[in-house]
């Protein structure tokens, strides 16, 4: 037998050895991709491999993520970050990809391999796969999702469950309710109506008789007296349990006269002016037998409450102000214009399609009748009563803009948040109707709170300096109604808000007893933003009642005169300051009509026109200095009215201006404010230093050369500039003679601004004037918003959206669109 040699391996490895040692292995982390859920929030259904859409010309920055649907929100949740997005405020109950359900206005799916498209209802049955998912916003947001990569059943179920979800059949089912229960329910220290006691000064809700007694002093009201006759809604279902009604009026003739008018709602007091005219809301009288005999006893009883005894004027709205469909269909068609129709499109038709809305002529409509309310009330001397049908729209945005005009405390954020309050919760605004938040009738959605906070902003823009607030406020608390968590504006009247939730903790086995369930206020801001992101609220022009000074070493308080301000107050150029009130056909001129409304001898025929008292009246009060504190009347010539951009063109990426627009004007703002803050502090830390009396107040600004600190070198490049996360700068170090209250004041102020000056930039640091620093990258027309990811029109991408509209009313047909090609 021949041996067999055994044969010698051929393969060669080329691969380093496998590592052994598990120990030197680096440790994989994954990430998962998970939503963050609220008390009471669960996850109805997700799909991955999600991509939303980003760019319009490409799908290059779009982002890969998973979409989520909860009960309470669309989310999408992804590892990267928005391209050219270094700032955006943080939301404490949303993510930067989130969209509250009560937001979503219509979900569409779309097949783009057989040319469908439908809009889902709840409850309804999708018979194709969709390959793309387009969420219509209330707050004029457009959100593409595409499922090129995801499963066909998984995107088909999420779809269903964002439609079925957000059209809820029954108010419990909204999320608030699941919310109060799990958060409010069970903390453990004691709540005030759900916000913590202790926590400074807070928005009166005016659920208690304290704090209409409160109103009725500050107003100077002493012919008036709180009324308890409605108490556990015995009277009324729309009004609250406690009002202010004239004092000759017994309870018991309150609960007679309640049967007469419309909804049982006894006419309500409003506010008193100081020469003791009184302004009042009423529904209309239902009985036409007992209407002569109220309207006198109640003019009778107003007319005893005033100290002149004047008469009453009745302003009938229904018949001077549009109705609520016609402000919805004027915000359909102002929408359509602004981010519906494509850029290139619509800007040839651009003031043509802003004046077909109607939107301005509207919000002109009402701030006009305001102003004759202003003028019965402090020219004549004559109270006023608001008439309505129902005495729960248009009256609301009536009575808030003349307090508005006439009340400077209403113009401060507390006064402004406690008019809201007053005006519009407790007085039974159908919130719960107007906002449609169940999605059941479209013809009683009206955007009212919307026209009222748009007139709200047309006296910010024309006297920039009577107001604490700035428009963010503004824009922020119109996007509050879309987040159903507040009970602010998620009823229509308070006592529907206490059967639902006392309904609610019954079948929760919530043990309240007879209480109701608490649902936390909007006006409880720091659920939404941080201490930090709150400072965009403030308005860094504000003149309030007085201004602190130091004089010579001493902390004094002043009051500006009228020349230094009055130049800047309003904003306007000096030949546009007098304005006069238009006739009610007057609509937005074309062409060279203002000019011959400017300069009527120009137009031929020159004459003059007949002046009404109350146009005589508004003649004389343009023709003196404004007042911060004293009464405002807005310019009502259309030049003098503007789009609201930063809430009608925040999402549109062609109007956006990258370091321009108000935004830039109120960064510098807030750095010299603030730089102003900061020296006042050292002044006063100078003053009350016992070593500093005898020095030299030029040490103030100048350093010695013995104690000049050495040169400060080049600074390192900086970070992204996510001002959200960073940290304001620390202040300088206070000496330990400061006093308590100027500490108090010293941290009020600190925390006043949000863009904050650098020590370094300040006087005496070497480094020059504070107010010398550039504007941000990321700051822009759209701040502290951003278009990026939260507008995507697919008409840009293809057939234009618009061709397939059949009209303004809706977004697109409530029908399957099978027949359109893609």
């Amino acid at each position: 037998m021949f041996s067999v040699k055994p044969l010698k391996p051929t393969f060669k490895s080329y691969l380093p050895p496998v590592q052994t040692d598990l120990k030197k292995s680096p440790p994989m982390t994954i990430r998962k991709l998970e939503a963050k859920l609220l008390p009471g929030e669960i996850v109805v259904n997700e799909v991955n491999f999600v991509r939303k859409c980003i760019g319009v010309d490409s799908s290059q920055d779009d982002l890969w993520g998973k979409l989520i649907c909860t009960n309470f929100k669309v989310s999408f949740i992804t590892h990267n970050s928005l391209p050219q997005q270094n700032f955006r405020y943080v939301h404490r109950l949303l993510g930067e990809h989130d969209v509250p359900l009560a937001c979503v206005e219509q979900v569409v799916t779309v097949n783009d391999a057989k040319g469908k498209q439908k809009v889902l209802g709840s409850n309804q049955k999708l018979k194709f796969n969709p390959t793309e998912l387009i969420l219509y916003c209330k707050d004029l947001r457009i959100l593409r999702f595409r499922f090129d990569q995801a499963g066909p059943e998984g995107a088909k179920k999420v779809c269903l469950a964002i439609a079925h979800y957000s059209q809820p059949a029954d108010p419990q089912l909204l999320f608030g309710f699941e919310y109060a229960g799990s958060r409010y329910y069970n903390s453990s220290g004691e709540r005030v109506n759900g916000v913590d006691p202790g926590g400074g000064q807070q928005t009166p809700l005016f659920d208690r008789p304290s704090d209409w007694d409160r109103e009725i002093k500050r107003t100077g009201a002493s012919e008036w007296r709180v009324c308890s006759v409605n108490e556990g809604y015995v009277v009324s279902p729309s009004l609250p349990e406690y009002f202010v009604v004239p004092a000759s009026l017994a309870d018991q003739d309150l609960k007679q006269y309640a049967c007469s008018f419309t909804g049982q709602r006894i006419p309500l007091w409003c506010w008193n002016h100081p020469n003791g005219s009184a302004l009042v809301r009423m529904s209309s009288i239902s009985d036409p037998q007992q209407q002569r005999k109220l309207d006198q006893r109640i003019c009778t009883a107003i007319t005893k409450s005033h100290p002149q005894r004047s008469d009453v004027l009745k302003s009938d709205l229904d018949k001077q102000l549009p109705n609520i469909q016609e402000v919805q269909a004027a915000l359909l068609k102002l929408r359509q214009a602004c981010v519906i129709e494509p850029f290139e499109e619509s800007e040839e038709k651009w003031l043509s399609s802003l004046e077909a809305s109607r939107w301005m002529d509207y919000v002109r409509a009402f701030l006009k009748h305001a102003v004759e309310v202003v003028y019965s009330l402090e020219g004549k001397h004559t109270s006023v009563i608001l008439l309505e049908e129902e005495d729960r729209d248009l009256s609301c945005v009536v009575a808030c803009l003349v307090q508005l005009m006439l009340d400077p405390h209403c113009r401060s954020l507390l006064g402004f948040q406690a008019l809201v309050q007053k005006e519009w919760v407790m007085a039974g605004h159908r919130f719960l109707d107007r906002c449609n938040h169940l999605k059941k009738n479209d013809k009683e959605e009206s955007p009212l709170f919307l026209l009222f906070l748009d007139c709200v902003w047309q006296l910010l823009n024309q006297y920039p300096s009577a107001f604490e607030f700035s428009e963010t406020y503004l824009t922020v608390l119109s996007d509050s109604m879309w987040v159903p968590v507040f009970s602010t504006f998620l009823f229509n009247c308070p006592k529907q808000r206490a059967d639902y939730s006392r309904d609610f903790a019954r079948s929760r086995s919530i043990p309240l007893g007879d209480q109701a369930l608490r649902f936390p206020p909007v006006w409880d801001w720091s659920q939404q933003f941080s201490p930090k992101d709150q400072t965009l609220f403030n308005n860094p022009l504000y003149v309030g009642k007085s201004a602190t000074c130091v004089q010579n070493g001493a902390v004094k308080s002043f009051k500006r005169t009228k020349k230094s301000y009055s130049s800047t107050l309003r904003g306007l150029p000096p030949a546009l300051r007098n304005g006069q009130l238009l006739s009610e056909a007057d609509t937005l001129p074309r062409r060279n009509s203002l000019v011959l409304r400017l300069r009527p001898e120009l137009g031929g025929g020159a004459r003059e026109p007949c002046e009404s008292p109350c146009e005589r009246f508004v003649r004389e009060r343009f023709s003196r200095p404004a007042e911060p504190q004293g009464t405002l009347l807005p310019q009502l010539l259309p030049s003098h009215l503007a789009l609201w951009r930063l809430y009608f063109l925040r999402w549109v990426p062609e109007a956006r201006i990258p370091r321009g627009g108000p935004p830039a004007a109120y960064h510098k703002l807030s750095l010299l404010v603030d730089e102003i803050h900061t020296l006042q502090s050292r002044l006063r830390n100078y003053s009350s230093s016992p070593h500093n009396a005898t020095s030299s107040p030029s040490a103030l600004t100048s350093t010695p050369s013995s104690r000049r600190p050495p040169p400060v070198p080049a600074p390192a490049p900086a970070p992204s500039p996510i001002l959200a996360l960073v940290p304001a700068p620390k202040p300088p170090q206070r000496p330990p003679s400061l006093s308590q209250p100027d500490q108090h004041q010293q941290q009020q102020h600190q925390g006043r601004m949000y863009f904050r000056v650098s020590p370094l930039a300040l006087p005496g640091s070497g480094s020059g004037s504070g107010s010398g620093s550039g504007t941000p990258d990321y700051l822009s027309s759209s701040f502290p918003f951003s278009p990026v990811g939260n507008l995507c029109r697919r008409g840009l991408l293809g057939t234009p959206l618009s061709k397939l509209l059949s009209g303004a009313r809706i977004w697109l047909s409530t029908e399957t669109l099978a027949n359109e090609t893609l």
